[in-house]
């Protein structure tokens, strides 16, 4: 009777579902995408189908399948699924999941696969709880994550564990699913007898950045505001149900650091366009606009430099425009700056010179400043010698006099290297009318 009860519910839950979840994969066959993971001959297939699996990591973007891979391998193996969410579970949690794993595989001979969604949110301490069960084989762990594993799981987890990646869904994957939910009477929308314009397809195939479940929950809403007028799914339906074009990015993790290189990528490598889409991907993505600044008047001196002294100006300018007037008018000063910063010619002269003046500071303890270049201006200091010898530059002819600057144990170093990009040609050439009456040696 109990059995009849469960079967009934779990039919009801069926029915009120969304249809992501109603079609989800169940078959390593059914699975969209991943040809690398669910292929013939993958050692991810193989290790399922052989109904061996091993505890693993499984990372990529949301919507690729992680949960349904998670399933798939407890079902191949016919062990018992339990599922647990790092944004919710504790400690206490995961050892109640443990001590029952345990017991169901004393008594029953059955294993356990644990499934733990966001295992990247999960802390330190939880993350150890879960060590013994795996090192000692009691569960099956399959961590679930959109974040690099190994900027967020802890070593000895990732060691005992095999790391699958999975990547986005192509356009074709996605428009393939669509279909099958289109068609399918038991699970998808078939019963319906929806149509859907080609436009409209692309559209979900396109926009929904590789993820299976936004598609699938974006059909299911257009399908909705189609169905009072003729059950024509158009463009326009997609668009509202989609509202707006998705942008994938996590501000706090991976993608955050792989976005921000590319932009300052793009910005080095002088693509002004690259450069505005990169930037745009941040702020839509609402990441802080104060970073963004930040990053650019770093930039600014570390890439640019001298060969547009005026760049420096600008970044901080669009920096202070940011605090007068906010987002989303800011923009306008943050894109101003982007353009400004990725045409600019570029220069790491003043990188290098940071770098080698570092080091030689490093390599000359203890230096001490010429007695000449020492401060003179108080009492006491004729009788120590201090400023003695030292010659005025606005004495001499061009305002520069030759004389000793740099301590005892660094006189010879030339630490500067100008290149001959943008105006950074006027001031090497300026340079070396400068070294010339100091008595400096070349500096290319």
């Amino acid at each position: 009777m109990d059995d009849l009860f469960a079967a009934q519910r779990e039919a009801r839950r069926a029915e009120i579902a969304p249809l992501a979840t109603r079609m989800r994969p169940r078959t390593l066959d059914e699975v969209a995408g991943q040809p690398h993971l669910v292929g013939s001959g993958a050692a991810f297939r193989t290790m399922v189908e052989a109904g061996r699996p091993v505890s693993m990591i499984l990372w990529g973007p949301a919507g690729t399948g992680k949960t349904t891979l998670a399933r798939l391998v407890a079902d191949q193996s016919d062990a018992r699924f339990e599922q647990l969410s790092a944004t919710s579970a504790g400690v206490k949690d995961v050892r109640e999941v443990l001590a029952g794993a345990r017991r169901r595989l004393g008594e029953e001979g059955r294993r356990t696969v644990l499934f733990l969604d966001e295992i990247h949110r999960f802390s330190k301490s939880q993350q150890d709880a879960l060590l013994p069960g795996v090192e000692e084989g009691t569960v099956i762990l399959v961590g679930a994550t959109t974040e690099n594993p190994f900027f967020e799981v802890n070593s000895p987890l990732i060691s005992r564990s095999t790391l699958f990646r999975l990547e986005r869904l192509e356009p074709a994957d996605v428009v393939r699913l669509i279909d099958s939910a289109l068609v399918d009477s038991q699970r998808g929308l078939g019963e319906q007898n929806l149509q859907i314009d080609d436009d409209a397809r692309l559209a979900l195939g396109e926009r929904c950045g590789g993820d299976a479940r936004l598609a699938l929950n974006a059909l299911e809403m257009a399908a909705y505001l189609a169905r009072p007028a003729d059950g024509h799914i158009t463009l326009d339906h997609v668009e509202e149900a989609l509202q707006r074009r998705i942008v994938r990015y996590d501000k706090g993790g991976d993608q955050h650091y792989d976005v921000v290189s590319a932009f300052i990528k793009s910005l080095r490598g002088s693509d002004p366009d690259a450069s505005l889409y990169w930037l745009h991907t941040m702020l839509e993505a609402g990441e802080d606009p104060q970073f963004i600044a930040r990053r650019m008047i770093v930039f600014a001196s570390e890439d640019v430099g001298l060969a547009d002294s005026d760049a420096l100006g600008v970044a901080v300018a669009a920096g202070h425009a940011l605090g007068y007037v906010g987002l989303p008018e800011a923009s306008f000063a943050l894109s101003q700056a982007a353009l400004y910063l990725a045409t600019a010619p570029k220069s790491d002269s003043v990188k290098r010179a940071m770098g080698a003046a570092q080091r030689m500071v490093g390599g000359t303890p203890g230096a001490q400043v010429p007695i000449h270049l020492r401060q003179a201006g108080y009492q006491g200091a004729e009788v120590l010698g201090h400023g003695e010898g030292y010659r005025y530059p606005h004495d001499h002819p061009g305002h520069i006099v030759s004389q000793q600057y740099l301590p005892d144990e660094a006189t010879e170093a030339v630490l500067f290297h100008p290149t001959r990009q943008g105006d950074e040609a006027g001031i090497a050439e300026r340079l070396g009318e400068i070294d010339r009456r100091l008595g400096k040696g070349t500096r290319d």
